[in-house]
């Protein structure tokens, strides 16, 4: 649990400059794997989409679904 905890204070120290360069980061890693890979562009478009949506429906039930704790 002490690495939750020690992950969750790090994020905290995080504003939305960061928050969106980190994103930027993981644009470019795909990029990147893509140029490394490209077998990975022969991959049909839908797998990407599911793939995108089961990675947001945990954020998006936090930001619009979840009460928050005081």
């Amino acid at each position: 649990m002490a690495f939750l905890q020690w992950a969750d204070n790090c994020v905290k120290k995080l504003n939305w400059i960061d928050v969106k360069l980190a994103a930027l980061a993981s644009m470019l890693i795909g990029i990147i794997l893509v140029k490394l890979i490209p077998s990975i562009l022969n991959i049909n478009i839908w797998w990407f989409v599911i793939m995108a949506v089961l990675c947001l429906v945990k954020v998006y039930y936090v930001a619009f679904f979840k009460k928050e704790v005081v």
